[in-house]
């Protein structure tokens, strides 16, 4: 059996100003999908595998359109180049936009569909937080989402949709695809699996999958920073039965909208200056502060200065920000070197409206991976260490401080550009605060500008009635 596998994969503000380029994706061709640890399960006995495309980005603002074309251009042609084909693997992440156009992954999926014809089944893999449209679902055959924010079960997902598609091509069963809109839409921030009610919820997944005629059971939280009429939550369900999978799908939804209520930020949050008192005035370290408005995992530009500021008027002593995406400011560290003192400007370097602050800085060490985009700096004014990017990227992984001869279990104060903390960072925090900062992907929903989502929908409406209703694929209906 021959199957194909690509895709494109990350997450966009429509807030956000600052268009995402080539430089911001991860792009594998061929072969490289193989060398990349989330598609190292492509070994499947008896199956050719066939790597097209695969691109991959920190999320960000809206992507360019004629980048976006040309990625698809690209996976399209490879993918003609592959046929015949017996299946197709899409490995997506469901909230993309692209500057000028609306639903883009149901561009991406409807335009393979056209390629692959209608007998080739489809499976995709989504992280939690995409949004899904009817578009989507009318092209495809399988679908798997994430189940855990943060995000630990990636893998795992791609091996579900899988592991679904490779089961039934082997046993000829073809399953379909309903879903069920629910009209909420929440933050991650305060949807962590981890937190309840949400950890109950998909805890019930597992339990749904098990159901005579169900295979995959999932429960979308959705994209809130879209703007778009496709930008809601949902239940999916993958299955061989048409009324089981209605049900399951009408039951997760139910389930949902039931709790709209009850979810809460997990970490103690508040406004900027009530986080700094909370962490002035604590006797355990490190406190780990989380600059939400600006968390470049969540489409956030990564170049605000706000929480810098603050610290440098309160004259704090002991704090390490990591980090502040900023090119020019990294280019004039390394034009000086380490070891240097420079008056330097720090952030506002993407998103002219984003704070900035500008002082006196020692270069306390340089980092050159190779490529200029790579580049990182450590600088130092007065008792704060900053870590500055050449690049939007986020530290939420020990080695992104150990690997700049940092030590966040060390310091008295860490401030990441995050909403919930990673699971590397959540352990070691004591305590985690979460600041209620600016940006473009603050969590101040209710008043985020709501001109193209679909109304009503909770929060932006308070108060409505909802009664869920499932809808099979049209490729479903069609085979019946």
């Amino acid at each position: 059996m021959r199957i194909a596998v690509g895709g494109i994969h990350t997450e966009c503000s429509t807030y956000s100003p600052v268009l995402m380029t080539t430089e911001d994706f991860r792009v594998l061709r061929g072969a490289e999908l193989f060398q990349a640890d989330y598609f190292d399960f492509l070994n499947t006995e008896g199956i050719s595998h066939l790597p097209l495309l695969h691109a991959r980005a920190v999320p960000g603002g809206p992507v360019s359109q004629p980048v976006y074309d040309a990625f698809k251009a690209e996976f399209l042609e490879r993918l003609q180049q592959a046929l015949p084909i017996d299946g197709l693997y899409l490995a997506m992440h469901g909230a993309i936009k692209v500057d000028g156009m609306v639903d883009a992954e149901g561009d991406w999926i409807s335009a393979a569909r056209a390629v692959v014809g209608p007998d080739c089944p489809i499976a995709t893999s989504y992280d939690l937080h995409g949004n899904v449209s009817q578009r989507i679902i009318d092209q495809i055959d399988i679908f798997a989402g994430y189940r855990t924010a943060p995000h630990i079960d990636t893998r795992e997902t791609m091996i579900r949709a899988w592991t679904m598609l490779i089961s039934a091509l082997r046993s000829g069963i073809r399953p379909g695809v309903a879903w069920a809109k629910i009209p909420v839409l929440l933050p991650g921030e305060c949807t962590s699996t981890e937190d309840e009610p949400a950890k109950s919820l998909y805890l019930r997944l597992p339990d749904i999958d098990g159901r005579p005629g169900v295979l995959d059971a999932n429960l979308m939280v959705g994209y809130v920073w879209a703007d778009e009429p496709r930008a809601t939550a949902c239940a999916v369900v993958t299955a061989t039965d048409r009324a089981a999978a209605k049900q399951a799908a009408a039951d997760i939804a139910a389930g949902y909208w039931s709790e709209r209520h009850n979810f809460r930020f997990g970490p103690v949050t508040g406004l900027l200056d009530a986080m700094l008192d909370i962490a002035e005035s604590a006797t355990t370290t490190p406190v780990i502060l989380a600059d939400s408005g600006d968390n470049p995992t969540g489409g956030g530009v990564g170049d605000r200065a706000d929480v810098l500021k603050a610290l440098l008027a309160r004259g704090w002593r002991g704090a390490l920000i990591a980090g502040i995406a900023d090119r020019p400011a990294v280019d004039a560290c390394f034009a000086a070197g380490a070891g240097e003192t420079l008056m330097l400007k720090i952030g506002g370097s993407l998103d002219p409206t984003s704070p900035a602050a500008e002082m006196l800085v020692d270069v306390v060490r340089l980092d050159d991976p190779g490529p200029e985009k790579e580049r990182q700096a450590v600088v130092r004014t007065g008792a704060i260490d900053v870590v500055l990017s050449a690049r939007r990227r986020p530290y939420h992984n020990i080695e992104d401080f150990r690997r700049l001869g940092l030590d966040p279990k060390a310091v008295r104060l860490l401030v990441v550009k995050s909403g919930y903390l990673s699971p590397e960072l959540a352990p070691i925090a004591n305590p985690n605060l979460m600041a209620l900062t600016d940006g473009v992907v603050n969590q101040d929903i209710a008043n985020l500008a709501s001109l193209h989502r679909s109304r009503p929908a909770f929060p932006f409406d308070p108060e409505f009635d909802f009664a869920p209703e499932a809808i099979l694929s049209a490729r479903w209906v069609e085979s019946v």
